[in-house]
């Protein structure tokens, strides 16, 4: 696309701010075929945002993704400037200066008094509200967050926030100029963290919590996650490439906007390791030590010998029954049919929510013989088997569960009781969240599941996870969890609420 192009929404557009989200921004703008002029600051630093982009495209050229005259072209389009006064012919201004209130409304007062009275100004802003940065102005119909992320060129999702003033006629040519640019607008509401930041919380935060109750260790949940759910990143391997730096800021500002709702509390463990510099992959050490780049991967633990394997029994109330005895029969598992468990047998137990120790006491079951396993999800669909132990649990019958559960070779981690076990805590938690944000309104769940695939490389967006589970299934994972823990961050969302007593598809039903 060229700049005479009458397609193109904005043909003449100005970038406050050439650090990397400001750099990344240009780059797809020039691309898209509008002229871009560069203003900074700092001396020099448009000029060099120039040169970089240059070079850029000069490294496309050379893999034979970029024509050399379409490159050239790029170039021609990126103007730096030192002075304010030379964005006044410019139809759009994006700001993306430092993350700062007091800032962002300066410089959005004075580009007011500089460009025409049809200019469209957008913020790039991450956690502060749109309605906040704009209350300066004369004109605050004009401004709307315009939320791209980090690499620009390749997260291929932009976040188009409308705050309290903003005309919707803005927030409409923005999202078709995201389009312009080869990127999928999603259209927000001004709230704290957006879609993607807000949605976002559940991953991580619900992850420090298991970590911190000492389930299991890092590694082990970063396993499970992905071999469960799918997720390309653990959520410990995710917060060392993002880096705590700029994790742990975003957590504790979405919290305390939100006035301390307790699902997005933050963690001790990610505060402990930003205030002694552990904060991920640039520094060499996070929640792995990096040698050349890679982490270094405790070792899985490996299965122990059983030379007999005692009788299993199940009680009638697991998850999935059915499917659970017969994937212990294919195990070659001695099955016991009986009303109870013999004295030798070991128990199987599949809760949804609910932990192990107190599936034991209630149903009067043998702790030294109980063992749960995960049944959230049918055995076919995951590559790890994850059971649980209760404080109770003879090493003896630990180790013949994990013995069995191995037999096929799939991979088996066994982790310390809690209420719900890993992956079920974790995908409820993401769906309740979700559900939260539908249930305000801060976007239409179509958009939720695009902002959260594309911003955040899910396997799936959270809506179609709750479908997979079956959101009756989440709704009873949640209500367990808030019996056992009785912490409120678990109430389930009237939104979820609502759809999993009727048995209603998340992706499909309207209000």
């Amino acid at each position: 696309m060229s700049s005479s192009d009458q397609r193109l929404t904005f043909r003449n557009i100005g970038i406050v701010g050439t650090g990397a989200m400001g750099r990344g921004i240009a780059q797809i703008a020039a691309q898209a075929g509008a002229t871009v002029r560069l203003l900074d600051a700092q001396p020099n630093a448009a000029q060099a945002a120039r040169q970089a982009l240059h070079d850029t495209w000069d490294k496309l050229v050379a893999k034979g993704r970029l024509d050399p005259a379409a490159a050239a072209a790029c170039v021609e389009r990126l103007v730096p400037v030192t002075d304010m006064a030379a964005l006044a012919s410019c139809d759009l201004v994006i700001e993306a200066i430092v993350e700062r209130l007091d800032a962002k409304q300066t410089l959005f007062a004075q580009l007011e008094d500089v460009v025409g009275p049809d200019a469209v100004l957008a913020t790039n802003t991450s956690s502060l509200s749109v309605t906040a940065i704009g209350s300066r102005l004369r004109a605050p119909q004009r401004l709307a967050g315009f939320h791209f992320f980090n690499p620009v060129p390749l997260m291929k999702v932009v976040e188009v926030v409308r705050g309290l003033k903003t005309d919707a006629g803005v927030a409409d040519r923005l999202a078709a100029f995201a389009r312009d640019m080869g990127h999928t607008p999603v259209l927000a509401q001004d709230t704290p963290g957006f879609i993607v930041n807000h949605a976002g919380r559940g991953y991580i935060t619900e992850a420090l919590r298991i970590a911190g109750e000492r389930v299991a260790d890092f590694a082990t949940i970063d396993r499970i996650l992905k071999d469960q759910m799918g997720f390309r990143l653990g959520p410990f391997e995710l917060l060392d490439l993002t880096a705590l730096d700029v994790s742990q800021p975003v957590m504790e500002s979405i919290y305390h906007q939100y006035y301390e709702e307790p699902r997005f509390r933050p963690s001790v463990i990610a505060a402990q390791r930003l205030a002694g510099g552990v904060l991920g992959r640039k520094v060499g050490e996070g929640f792995y030590r990096y040698v050349d780049g890679q982490p270094q991967l405790p070792p899985e633990p490996a299965v122990p010998h059983v030379t007999t394997l005692p009788p299993v029994w199940v009680p009638g109330r697991a998850a999935r029954r059915a499917e659970l005895l017969q994937l212990l029969k294919d195990l070659g598992a001695q099955i016991e049919t009986a009303a109870q468990p013999s004295p030798d047998a070991l128990i199987v137990v599949a809760p949804l929510g609910h932990d192990v120790t107190t599936v034991a006491a209630v149903e009067r079951l043998d702790p030294g013989r109980t063992v749960g396993i995960d049944m959230m999800l049918p055995d076919g669909a995951v590559k790890r088997r994850v059971l649980a132990t209760n404080p109770a649990t003879r090493s003896d019958m630990r180790a013949a569960a994990h013995a069995l559960l191995a037999r096929d070779g799939k991979a088996v981690s066994v982790i310390r009781d809690s209420g719900g076990f890993v992956t079920q805590r974790v995908v409820a938690t993401i769906v309740n969240i979700a559900a939260d944000i539908c249930q305000q309104g801060i976007c239409t769940p179509a958009d939720l599941e695009t902002a959260v695939t594309l911003g955040l490389g899910y396997p799936a967006g959270p809506l179609a996870m709750g479908d997979r589970v079956g959101a009756a299934s989440v709704l009873e994972i949640l209500f367990n969890l808030q019996t056992v823990y009785g912490d409120m961050r678990y109430r389930p969302s009237p939104w979820l609420r609502r759809r999993g007593a009727l048995g209603l598809s998340l992706l499909h039903t309207e209000d």
